[in-house]
Protein backbone atom coordinates (compact mmCIF):
# COMPACT_ATOMS: atom_id res chain seq x y z
CA UNK A 1 0.00 0.00 0.00
CA UNK A 2 1.40 3.39 -0.95
CA UNK A 3 0.12 6.06 1.38
CA UNK A 4 1.63 9.49 1.80
CA UNK A 5 1.55 11.48 5.02
CA UNK A 6 2.35 15.17 5.42
CA UNK A 7 4.51 16.16 8.37
CA UNK A 8 5.91 19.48 9.49
CA UNK A 9 9.46 19.87 10.75
CA UNK A 10 10.40 23.35 11.91
CA UNK A 11 7.57 24.79 9.79
CA UNK A 12 8.74 23.01 6.60
CA UNK A 13 6.23 20.57 5.14
CA UNK A 14 7.52 17.23 3.88
CA UNK A 15 5.94 13.93 2.93
CA UNK A 16 6.50 10.58 4.57
CA UNK A 17 5.40 7.49 2.69
CA UNK A 18 4.64 4.27 4.54
CA UNK A 19 6.90 2.51 2.06
CA UNK A 20 9.61 5.12 2.67
CA UNK A 21 10.02 4.51 6.41
CA UNK A 22 13.72 4.11 6.92
CA UNK A 23 15.24 1.35 9.08
CA UNK A 24 15.55 3.66 12.11
CA UNK A 25 11.86 4.69 11.86
CA UNK A 26 10.96 0.99 11.73
CA UNK A 27 13.09 0.27 14.81
CA UNK A 28 11.48 3.18 16.68
CA UNK A 29 8.00 1.92 15.76
CA UNK A 30 8.88 -1.62 16.86
CA UNK A 31 10.13 -0.30 20.21
CA UNK A 32 6.98 1.78 20.75
CA UNK A 33 4.74 -1.14 19.82
CA UNK A 34 6.41 -3.37 22.41
CA UNK A 35 6.33 -0.69 25.12
CA UNK A 36 4.78 2.69 24.40
CA UNK A 37 5.69 4.04 27.85
CA UNK A 38 9.42 3.53 27.71
CA UNK A 39 11.49 6.71 27.92
CA UNK A 40 12.69 8.24 24.67
CA UNK A 41 16.24 7.97 26.01
CA UNK A 42 15.90 4.18 26.13
CA UNK A 43 14.50 4.04 22.59
CA UNK A 44 17.26 6.36 21.35
CA UNK A 45 19.94 4.14 22.85
CA UNK A 46 18.47 1.00 21.24
CA UNK A 47 18.15 2.57 17.77
CA UNK A 48 21.44 4.46 17.81
CA UNK A 49 20.20 8.06 17.96
CA UNK A 50 20.56 10.93 20.37
CA UNK A 51 17.49 11.43 22.57
CA UNK A 52 16.62 14.71 20.81
CA UNK A 53 16.86 13.17 17.33
CA UNK A 54 14.75 10.22 18.47
CA UNK A 55 12.18 12.57 19.98
CA UNK A 56 11.97 14.54 16.72
CA UNK A 57 11.43 11.33 14.73
CA UNK A 58 8.69 10.14 17.09
CA UNK A 59 6.94 13.52 16.83
CA UNK A 60 7.21 13.40 13.01
CA UNK A 61 5.70 9.88 12.99
CA UNK A 62 2.87 11.12 15.23
CA UNK A 63 2.27 14.23 13.11
CA UNK A 64 2.28 12.15 9.93
CA UNK A 65 -0.37 9.85 11.40
CA UNK A 66 1.80 6.72 11.36
CA UNK A 67 1.42 6.64 15.15
CA UNK A 68 -2.29 7.18 15.82
CA UNK A 69 -2.12 7.13 19.60
CA UNK A 70 -1.05 5.29 22.73
CA UNK A 71 -3.19 2.92 24.78
CA UNK A 72 -3.07 0.72 27.85
CA UNK A 73 -3.74 -2.95 27.13
CA UNK A 74 -5.94 -4.25 29.93
CA UNK A 75 -6.04 -7.76 31.34
CA UNK A 76 -9.54 -9.00 30.44
CA UNK A 77 -9.64 -11.46 33.36
CA UNK A 78 -8.99 -8.71 35.90
CA UNK A 79 -11.72 -6.44 34.47
CA UNK A 80 -14.25 -9.29 34.17
CA UNK A 81 -14.30 -9.41 30.36
CA UNK A 82 -12.54 -12.72 29.78
CA UNK A 83 -14.96 -14.28 27.27
CA UNK A 84 -14.52 -13.35 23.61
CA UNK A 85 -17.58 -13.76 21.41
CA UNK A 86 -17.46 -13.35 17.66
CA UNK A 87 -20.82 -12.63 16.05
CA UNK A 88 -21.40 -12.94 12.33
CA UNK A 89 -24.19 -10.59 11.31
CA UNK A 90 -26.08 -10.69 8.02
CA UNK A 91 -28.28 -7.74 7.09
CA UNK A 92 -31.55 -7.65 5.19
CA UNK A 93 -29.92 -5.67 2.35
CA UNK A 94 -26.65 -4.00 1.45
CA UNK A 95 -28.03 -0.58 0.61
CA UNK A 96 -26.10 2.44 1.84
CA UNK A 97 -28.95 3.36 4.17
CA UNK A 98 -29.02 -0.16 5.68
CA UNK A 99 -25.26 -0.30 6.19
CA UNK A 100 -25.16 3.21 7.66
CA UNK A 101 -28.08 2.52 9.99
CA UNK A 102 -26.46 -0.67 11.27
CA UNK A 103 -23.02 0.90 11.70
CA UNK A 104 -24.45 3.85 13.62
CA UNK A 105 -26.40 1.56 15.95
CA UNK A 106 -23.57 -0.89 16.65
CA UNK A 107 -21.52 2.00 18.07
CA UNK A 108 -23.94 2.16 21.01
CA UNK A 109 -22.93 -1.26 22.34
CA UNK A 110 -20.06 -0.68 24.79
CA UNK A 111 -18.94 -4.33 24.78
CA UNK A 112 -18.07 -4.20 21.06
CA UNK A 113 -14.30 -4.38 20.72
CA UNK A 114 -14.35 -4.27 16.92
CA UNK A 115 -16.81 -4.42 14.05
CA UNK A 116 -15.70 -5.26 10.54
CA UNK A 117 -17.59 -5.01 7.25
CA UNK A 118 -16.85 -8.34 5.60
CA UNK A 119 -16.74 -9.93 2.19
CA UNK A 120 -18.25 -13.40 2.26
CA UNK A 121 -21.31 -15.02 3.81
CA UNK A 122 -21.82 -12.56 6.68
CA UNK A 123 -21.95 -8.80 6.22
CA UNK A 124 -20.25 -7.96 9.54
CA UNK A 125 -18.04 -9.66 12.09
CA UNK A 126 -18.40 -8.21 15.58
CA UNK A 127 -15.99 -9.02 18.42
CA UNK A 128 -17.45 -8.68 21.91
CA UNK A 129 -15.63 -8.89 25.24
CA UNK A 130 -18.05 -10.21 27.86
CA UNK A 131 -17.92 -11.57 31.39
CA UNK A 132 -19.65 -14.91 30.82
CA UNK A 133 -22.49 -16.54 28.84
CA UNK A 134 -25.12 -14.83 31.01
CA UNK A 135 -23.53 -11.45 30.23
CA UNK A 136 -23.61 -12.33 26.53
CA UNK A 137 -27.32 -13.14 26.87
CA UNK A 138 -27.87 -9.66 28.34
CA UNK A 139 -25.94 -8.03 25.49
CA UNK A 140 -27.84 -10.11 22.93
CA UNK A 141 -31.15 -9.04 24.43
CA UNK A 142 -30.33 -5.37 25.04
CA UNK A 143 -28.19 -4.62 21.98
CA UNK A 144 -27.69 -7.25 19.28
CA UNK A 145 -31.33 -8.23 18.87
CA UNK A 146 -32.25 -4.54 18.57
CA UNK A 147 -29.75 -3.62 15.86
CA UNK A 148 -31.57 -2.41 12.73
CA UNK A 149 -31.79 -4.43 9.51
CA UNK A 150 -30.36 -7.66 11.02
CA UNK A 151 -31.52 -10.78 9.17
CA UNK A 152 -29.28 -13.32 10.95
CA UNK A 153 -26.91 -13.55 13.92
CA UNK A 154 -24.42 -16.38 14.36
CA UNK A 155 -22.43 -16.33 17.61
CA UNK A 156 -19.16 -18.14 18.27
CA UNK A 157 -17.51 -18.33 21.70
CA UNK A 158 -13.72 -18.47 21.84
CA UNK A 159 -12.36 -21.32 23.96
CA UNK A 160 -8.98 -19.65 24.38
CA UNK A 161 -6.83 -17.13 22.58
CA UNK A 162 -3.85 -18.67 20.83
CA UNK A 163 -2.35 -15.50 19.30
CA UNK A 164 -3.28 -11.88 19.87
CA UNK A 165 -1.08 -8.89 19.26
CA UNK A 166 -1.25 -5.16 18.76
CA UNK A 167 2.13 -5.14 17.01
CA UNK A 168 2.35 -4.82 13.21
CA UNK A 169 5.30 -6.32 11.37
CA UNK A 170 7.20 -3.48 9.72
Amino acid sequence: MWRTFIASKAGVMHTLSVNALDPIDRLILAELQSNGRQPTTDIAERVGLSPSACHRRIRALETAGVIEGYVAVLNPVLINRSLDVFVEISLSSQSVETLTGFETAVLTCPEVMSCHLMAGEADYLVHLAVADPKDFERIHTEHLSRLPHVARLKSNFAIRTVVETTEHEL
